[in-house]
């Protein structure tokens, strides 16, 4: 049996309700391809019945009544209160009334039911491929293989009802054991198939997490829905495999790259501000996949939320942006210097009771303020429309003002919707942060924008680093001091 199927049945508890939800769906699919081929196959037999066809009333009818259960069956698997045992019995029990369905179109629809030279029955097909569909206890699958094998002799004895003699033992035995051949081999794809689900169960554990969705693929890797074995603690898990690594241009390259997934790693470990998100793990599994666990948030990232909603009102922004300077104070104080600050990294979402919280996401391209660095020479690394022009020109060593400037840009998309400069290529983007004076945003809002607001907006989007508000503590200080028409309540959030 499959991995979560034998640790339920251990607790004495069902599977997980994603186990149950796939079953269903798999059981519903295959219900509507055997409506499909009934179907599509009984209009042509009773439209041009073979030469050795008996009485298609009785195929027609239990062809119905498959065909009736069937959709049933589909219904059923819809139901969201449908328990995983009754999902299984369900479909066990559909599995031996569609080999009756077969069985009695092959007798009385297709073949002289004495002919043995005929090929193999399609109860074999149904039989042998049906424990793909749902997972249970390898008797159970064992039984019901044998109970839809012995639909064969079944349909047999009601063409005997209707007047057809009963086969010899030979041609019975020819007729019918390669259903039961088929019954064995269910019971050995059964096993492969649980030793294969306990294969990616195994690939799916990171330390103590399982993991249960992927929530996206990045730069860095992908991201992981999870879940803690013994506490039930929700979580996500950033990982990179190992052909993600190989698959880079050189040997420095990876290293890089590995070097980035731990730096991140650790930094944000280290910081404990509540808007810096939490990190509950770190490692390495055995085949070489590098994994980091951290707390899973309920909500959207500002990129996102400014995209499907338009631009927000001042007093939001300015609410937000005191959260993300908060967590970036904490790491400038600790001498590191995010560097790829941006509307999809600040993630706004529910915590507790409280809502329009903000949490600061991918410490990747992290640097420490003692001079190391994680980039390959001569290259610019970040988001090109949150790059300050000192990171661009790369005349000078990156410090808190980069992270300052990004916020700078980070304000004028949540006011305006828009990107302070939106070249149509890098190059433009790049050219306009080192070379070009930016709009007010208020030119650009479709919403009044306070003159304080707007002037360290255009304050933090200097060209000379001197000039901006020296961190993000200083950055969030001078944003509480801003004075909104509308200051953004707990209510209004």
């Amino acid at each position: 049996m499959s991995e979560e199927v034998r640790e339920a049945a251990e607790r004495g508890s069902a599977p997980s309700p994603a186990t149950v939800r796939r079953a269903a769906e798999r059981l519903g699919t295959a219900a509507l391809l055997v409506v499909l081929v009934f179907v599509v196959a009984l209009p042509v037999m009773n439209w041009a019945p073979p030469p050795t066809a008996g009485d298609l009333a009785v195929a027609n009818g239990v062809a119905l009544l498959v065909g009736v259960v069937s959709f049933g069956v589909y219904g059923l698997t819809r139901v969201q209160s449908l328990t995983f045992a009754r999902l299984v019995d369900l479909g066990l029990v559909y599995e031996v009334v569609v080999g009756l369905g077969i069985a009695t179109a092959e007798v009385f629809a297709t073949y002289d039911p004495f002919s043995v030279v005929r090929g193999v029955s399609w109860i074999c097909l149904w039989i042998t491929l049906f424990p793909l569909v749902v997972p249970t206890t390898r008797w159970r699958v064992l039984i019901a293989a044998l109970a839809t094998a012995s639909m064969g002799p079944a349909a047999m004895g009601l063409a005997r009802a209707w007047g057809a003699p009963w086969p010899d033992a030979q041609t019975f035995v020819y007729l019918y054991l390669p259903n039961y051949l088929a019954a064995g081999l269910a019971l050995v794809l059964h096993r492969v198939l649980g030793r294969l689900r306990e294969d990616v169960s195994r690939a799916q554990q990171m330390g103590a997490y399982h993991m249960i969705e992927l929530l996206g693929r990045g730069g860095m890797g992908e991201v992981w829905r999870a879940t803690h074995r013994m506490l039930a603690r929700p979580a996500a898990i950033k990982l990179i495999r190992p052909e993600a690594l190989s698959g880079r241009a050189s040997a420095t390259q990876r290293q890089t790259l590995k070097a980035r997934f731990e730096r991140e790693a650790r930094a944000t470990a280290q910081l404990s501000s509540p808007h810096t998100i939490s990190i509950y793990d770190f490692g390495a599994t055995e085949d070489g996949v590098l994994y980091y666990v951290m707390e899973l948030l309920d909500g959207t990232d500002l990129e996102t939320l400014v995209a499907e909603h338009g631009p927000l009102p001042a007093g939001r922004v300015v609410h937000l942006l005191k959260q993300a300077c908060e967590s970036l104070a904490e790491a400038h104080r600790a001498g590191l210097v995010h560097r790829d600050v941006k509307p999809a990294n600040l993630y706004v979402c529910r915590l507790g009771t409280k809502v329009d919280e903000v949490k600061v996401l991918d410490f990747g391209l992290v640097a420490l303020q003692s001079g190391g660095r994680l980039t390959g020479d001569d290259q610019i690394t970040g988001t090109p429309a949150y790059l300050a022009p000192e990171v661009v020109r790369g005349d000078r060593e990156p410090d808190e003002r980069v992270d300052v400037y990004a916020l700078g840009c980070v304000a004028y998309w949540l006011l305006t919707g828009e990107l302070v400069f939106p070249g149509k290529t890098p190059f433009e983007v790049l050219y306009g942060h080192v070379e070009e004076a930016p709009t007010p945003p208020s030119e650009r809002a479709r919403q009044p924008i306070p003159a304080a607001l707007e002037a360290l907006v255009l304050e933090c989007l200097e060209k000379d680093p001197e000039a901006r508000p020296r961190d993000a503590e200083d950055l969030g200080a001078r944003l509480g001091a801003v004075v909104v028409e509308e200051p953004w309540t707990e209510a209004e959030a």
